[in-house]
């Protein structure tokens, strides 16, 4: 009986169930079954979807603190996100929950929705679709409860959706006016509705460039807002704003409320919120003890490890200001060595060490970190190009300060007697003596250390006593050692390599990476200690030949006198000293035997040193404002009896430079110039100055006139003009610029002959500019394309011309004027009729347009013959490929004999 009960109960129980499932019918058992099942099963897990992707995507965005923040963080868009880049599945699975409540839930009877969740989850199906970055189907749903469900209790929170949405999709203004009009209603909003509304208004008045009044809307969201996540980082945006406005007190006070907010606030706030704070302080005036005891602090706190990067770049900047360039390079460094995704801080570490090193004269280490900075800045950013600019003009620095350098030191050699060159290169060894020694000692602490984390580890290190013997590749008894003991050795190699690998342009000394070392036990396998037995090596033995008994001295004797040269007599007096053989460049003669003789190769190097500081004075005078220096250079190259014709542009410059420095030299020079070359054009300019700014101009200037006058087709003027700019501007950087556009106008003139000519000679004579570069490059490309072009080539359309071994012929005016009356009274538009530059004495007149040859021998054939025209002048039919031909290589007379 009981059985049968059972039976009754699950029939009718299925029964039931089957019958609440129907979305159809409209009673309260179905209505409730699929409220409840809605809200509690597939909403549930849609939402708990959609928040952890909102929580994986707050935890994962790069913000960019170098900007302000925006309001509110999106994931990328796909073309935006990295190759490898996935999107957030999360807000997939939101959406996929959220369309299966409505299609399965939902009870639309009789015109009106029936089932009270489906406006919660077209909202779920709004927000998933608006944080995948699909905006317009997102608005759909949110007018869709605005439509559908006008009473919702969701109603206000889907109308800042649906704005949040409009801004999105650039529709910023109507967002403006909609959020206004929602808080300016006299109702009750929820709290954290209130504040999200407030928050996208700050957004939208972000994106409009109104930043007052996104301050006040984001204090009222900051009012509002029942999240500490959000309250700090409004706080820290209304700083922002607040230092962009140039209100810096108030900016401070709110960096402050977000540091007050300790833990209730994201680490990454309160680091900030410290590095915005830093930034506003005065160095001069503001208490620095105060400031590095307050980053001390910041340093030392556990929690702050993964802000090093920050922190330490900060405390850098605050050495750096204080032009302390030693512990500013150091912090430079170590935020370097911090783990950081933060490129645009890592680019501008690079950057301050390189502007350092620039200003120590260290050119080719601020290349280095030049080279650094650029590899983590946007290429299309203006930054970029101002360093790429920079690096640019940094290669030519280095060039010519390295000839200046190595040639100075050179003659100044030279010029000493005997006995002083045998004293400055024993100076010179002696300090060579020290610097090694000081690395040996330095090498030999870094293994002590080395060894003691290695016992502390229980490791033994390579080498160590009973172990085995990294050469030998066997065990060795325990007292079996030489100076330093077979632990230490090993342990000292492993750290060697690490300093032995250091780059500049990498990220300093002791970055992390920049140590190395081999695999596997063998010796050899491992770098670290080859690079360590290499310095005890020639420490103990110095340079030895690869040869037989390499250890005895006869040997290494008779190697010497076997290389010595026959009138190096020098060096004889070195085969009876073991140490000066084993060791040579210890010893002067070694450094005084290589020094040049030869009165023709001493005037070569001093016109070469000279010629570089010339070129270093017009660097850092054009290119880095850098005047002071610029100076310095010229003088140095006044008083060294440079070539006449670098003294009178030197001594310009320097009363250029002077006027803006030191008035008073500039004065000196000027009378200077006035009187020993007053007929010069750099005397008349200084007579009157108008036509100094205004005939000469700038030399960037002069060459933008003729640059202009040649696009005009102006060449027969501008060959000439360009001839007299490179006269004018011998020795200045310009003057490749000029070379060019005279290669290329002498070119048009006279043919591929006469430009490839003239290419080759800026390519040879200025091959590190970018002119140099230029013409190299179309040397090799566009020069062997020109002359391979031929006669007969297909042809498109067809020209009449006239050619004319005058430009200034008389018949020249008459006969265009026939030609544009046959144009316009045949109604030919697409005739065009040109003047066209043939070579230096002879010009083209160029009936363009033709399609055909036929319809080019009507038109001869009109102007011939027809009464009103009869033109008297030859006529020549040629297609545009070979017009081409005749223009590129000038073989005008070949084409009319062919033809």
């Amino acid at each position: 009986m009981k059985t049968s009960t059972y039976k009754y109960i699950l029939l009718f129980g299925a029964a039931g169930a089957f019958l609440a499932c129907s979305t159809k019918k409209n009673n309260f058992v179905n209505r409730n079954f699929h409220a409840v099942t809605t809200e509690y099963n597939v909403l549930y897990n849609g939402n708990i979807a959609l928040d952890a992707g909102v929580k994986e995507l707050n935890g994962t965005y790069n913000d960019n603190f170098w900007e302000v923040l925006p309001v509110e963080r999106m994931q990328p868009t796909k073309e935006e996100m990295a190759p490898d880049g996935k999107k957030n599945a999360n807000f997939e699975r939101a959406e996929t929950k959220a369309t299966k409540a409505i299609q399965k839930h939902s009870m639309y009877i009789g015109g009106s929705e029936k089932n009270p969740q489906m406006d919660e989850a077209h909202l779920l199906l709004g927000q998933s679709r608006y944080y995948d970055n699909r905006f317009v189907p997102a608005l759909e749903a949110f007018n869709y409860i605005l439509y559908k469900y006008p009473t919702s209790d969701k109603i206000d929170l889907a109308k800042v959706w649906r704005e949040k949405t409009n801004m999105r999709l650039g529709n910023d203004e109507i967002a403006i006016k909609n959020l206004k009009e929602l808080l300016a209603q006299d109702k009750e909003f929820d709290d954290q509705v209130f504040a999200d509304a407030n928050a996208m208004l700050a957004e939208g008045y972000l994106k409009t460039e109104m930043p007052d009044s996104a301050i006040v809307a984001l204090k009222t969201a900051v009012e509002y807002t029942t999240r500490n996540e959000e309250k700090a980082r409004y706080r820290f945006i209304i700083g922002q704003l607040y230092g962009k406005i140039k209100k810096p007190d108030s900016a401070y006070a709110y960096f402050q409320q977000v540091i007050d907010m300790k833990r209730k606030s994201p680490r990454r706030y309160v680091i900030q919120a410290h590095a915005m704070q830093a930034g506003q302080f005065d160095y001069k005036a503001g208490d620095t003890l105060a400031f590095m005891e307050k980053y001390r602090d910041l340093l030392e706190d556990r929690e702050n490890r993964p802000y090093l990067d920050i922190i330490n770049h900060q405390v850098a900047l605050f050495y750096d200001r204080q032009d302390i360039d030693d512990k500013a390079v150091y912090y430079y460094n170590k935020s370097l060595r911090a783990t950081s995704q933060d490129r645009y801080m890592r680019a501008s570490n690079y950057r301050n060490i390189a502007e350092i090193n620039f200003e120590n004269a260290k050119y080719p280490v601020a290349g280095f970190y030049y080279d650094s900075t650029m590899t983590y800045l946007d290429k299309m950013s203006r930054e970029f190009r101002s360093i790429k600019k920079k690096r640019d003009n940094l290669a030519d620095v280095i060039k010519y300060e390295g000839i200046a350098q190595r040639n100075d030191s050179i003659l100044h050699v030279v010029s000493l007697s005997e006995a002083g060159r045998v004293t400055y290169y024993e100076e010179y060894i002696e300090r060579l003596k020290a610097k090694e020694e000081a690395e040996r000692k330095r090498l030999e602490e870094e293994a002590q250390r080395q060894a003691n984390i290695a016992r502390s580890s229980g490791i033994q290190p390579m080498g160590s006593p009973g172990g085995n013997d990294p050469l030998m590749g066997a065990t060795v008894p325990a007292n079996r050692g030489n100076s330093l003991s077979a632990q230490k050795q090993g342990a000292q190699a492993a750290g060697s390599n690490q300093l032995a690998r250091r780059q500049p342009g990498s990220i300093g000394p002791g970055a992390p990476g920049s140590s190395g070392g081999g695999g596997g036990k063998f010796y050899f396998y491992n770098t670290a200690n080859v690079s360590y037995g290499k310095i005890e090596f020639q420490k103990k033995w110095g340079n030895r030949p690869q040869a037989d008994n390499w250890r005895w001295a006869s040997e290494l004797r008779n190697v010497a006198r076997n290389n010595q040269p026959d009138d190096a007599d020098t060096l004889t007096t070195v085969a009876g000293n073991d140490a000066a053989l084993a060791e040579p460049r210890f010893t002067p003669e070694f450094y005084i035997s290589q020094l040049p003789t030869s009165q023709t190769v001493l005037d070569s190097l001093a016109k070469d040193r000279n010629f570089a500081y010339y070129q270093l004075g017009l660097i850092y005078k054009e290119k880095f404002k850098e005047y002071q220096r610029a100076a310095d250079k010229l003088e140095k190259l006044l008083v060294s009896n440079p070539e006449e014709r670098l003294v009178l542009p030197s001594k310009y410059n320097l009363y250029k430079i002077y006027e803006i420095i030191n008035p008073e030299r500039a004065e000196l020079y000027k009378n200077q110039i006035l009187a020993e070359y007053p007929d010069s054009r750099y005397a008349e300019i200084i007579r009157n100055p108008e036509l100094g700014a205004g005939k000469t101009q700038s030399p960037e200037a002069a060459y933008a006139a003729l640059f202009k006058r040649y696009e005009n087709g102006e060449v027969r003027e501008v060959l000439p003009l360009t001839e007299e700019a490179v006269d004018i501007y011998t020795g200045e950087p310009i003057v490749s610029k000029f070379e060019l556009l005279k290669a290329r106008a002498d070119g048009r003139l006279a043919g591929i002959e006469a430009y490839k000519q003239g290419l080759n000679y800026v390519a040879l004579t200025y091959p590190n500019s970018e002119e140099g570069k230029e013409a190299e490059a179309t040397l090799k490309t566009d020069i062997p394309a020109l002359e391979k072009l031929a006669f007969g080539a297909p042809a498109g359309t067809w020209k009449v011309i006239f050619k004319f071994d005058n430009p200034n012929d008389p018949r020249i005016k008459p006969l265009k004027e026939k030609i544009q009356k046959y144009i316009k009274e045949g109604l030919n538009n697409k005739i065009i009729l040109t003047q066209d530059v043939y070579t230096a004495e002879s010009d083209f007149l160029v009936m363009h347009g033709f399609n055909s040859k036929v319809a080019a021998e009507d038109a001869i054939s009109v102007l011939k013959d027809y009464k009103d025209y009869k033109i008297a002048e030859t006529p020549y039919v040629i297609s545009s490929e070979d017009y081409k031909v005749v223009q590129v290589k000038k073989n005008f007379t070949e084409f009319t004999a062919i033809k």
